[in-house]
């Protein structure tokens, strides 16, 4: 099968060889596993900084791509949690976790010492084939195309915890720095929730796209909105962008950073940035449970997810594009 492997993770430029196409066996699946043939995998911001090293590299080679939408065809010895052959199934970001630490036992999966992820531990969906643990799949909603249902798979999830780390209230005012995959996702669960969204992103077509989808306001990334924010989310990997986001926050106001990686964040005045109850929360990973909740929230709502196709072929352009900002929404692989 063709796949992409991070060879020799650095900046993401012509002749670098930081990640390469080549032809690779079909993996087995193990204990537990189903083999997916990837009909979708969505390219995230995470796949970026693990290919230029801002992640440390956890699996020399690794393939990329945690948003994977498969058809099952085969499986592996043991339980299958009900799959077979011709089901269709999404891979996400979390792909295992010892499920006896503390914090399994609480509930909080996505803190386990122990976890592993799809695309950085173990190989993921840029690729032809695939294989994830069936106790970590996804079973998928219909009524969305293969392109449109990568993206829900990683962007979807993490910007649902996301929004739900930043303890916005009823009817409240959210604040998006950033508007990429996964922030027009949470944007509209956001709305369908009877919130007023504020966006702060670079880009007139993310902008545009803001205002589309029924944001209040659609300005600057560093732009101070016109009302103060009851909760924020920072999802540029920006640490300067930290300080505006807090600084528009009310009283009592929650500000999310749902990035994997971000950049040092400036030093800060307590009395101006934090006082007054304003709190600051990360968001790491997600709980299955997350993803089975926003899917069914997908199930029920229907999410416009805008999706640009690249074949699997332009991966690397793919990313290319995304870390240049060149397009809104969410970039998918089609194999």
């Amino acid at each position: 099968m063709r796949a992409w492997h991070v060879d020799k993770p650095g900046p993401l430029q012509a002749g670098t060889g930081a990640l390469r196409l080549r032809q690779t066996p079909v993996p087995e699946p193990g204990p537990g596993e189903l083999l997916l043939k990837v009909l979708a995998c969505g390219v995230c911001r995470t796949d970026l900084h693990v290919t230029e090293g801002d992640l440390p590299v956890h699996r020399p080679g690794v393939i990329p791509g945690h948003e994977i939408v498969g058809e099952v065809v085969a499986t592996g010895p043991g339980d299958v949690a009900g799959f077979t052959a011709g089901d269709r199934a999404g891979g996400a970001w979390l792909r295992s976790t010892d499920g006896t630490c503390r914090y399994c036992l609480r509930a909080a999966e996505n803190l386990c010492p122990a976890s592993s992820y799809t695309g950085w531990d173990a190989d993921g969906g840029y690729a032809e084939y695939a294989c994830v643990l069936a106790d970590y799949a996804h079973r998928l909603p219909g009524g969305y195309p293969d392109a449109a249902l990568a993206p829900l798979l990683c962007a979807g999830i993490i910007g649902y915890r996301a929004l739900k780390r930043a303890a916005l209230p009823p009817g409240g005012r959210l604040g998006i720095y950033g508007f990429g995959g996964s922030a027009h996702l949470a944007a509209q669960v956001a709305l369908a929730q009877g919130a007023e969204v504020y966006v702060m992103t670079r880009g007139e077509k993310a902008r545009d796209l803001a205002r589309e989808l029924g944001a209040t306001f659609a300005g600057g990334p560093a732009d101070p909105p016109p009302a103060p924010l009851d909760s924020a989310i920072l999802f540029a990997p920006a640490g300067d962008l930290v300080l505006p986001a807090m600084a528009a926050r009310d009283r009592g106001g929650t500000l999310a950073i749902a990035g994997i990686y971000l950049t040092d964040i400036p030093a800060m005045s307590y009395d101006r940035y934090l006082f007054q109850e304003r709190q600051v929360r990360s968001v790491t990973s997600n709980t299955r449970h997350d993803a089975r909740e926003f899917l069914e929230f997908a199930g029920e709502h229907r999410l416009e997810v805008t999706a640009h196709r690249y074949p699997l072929a332009a991966a690397d352009q793919a990313l290319a594009d995304l870390k240049a900002g060149r397009f809104d929404g969410a970039a998918v692989l089609i194999p």
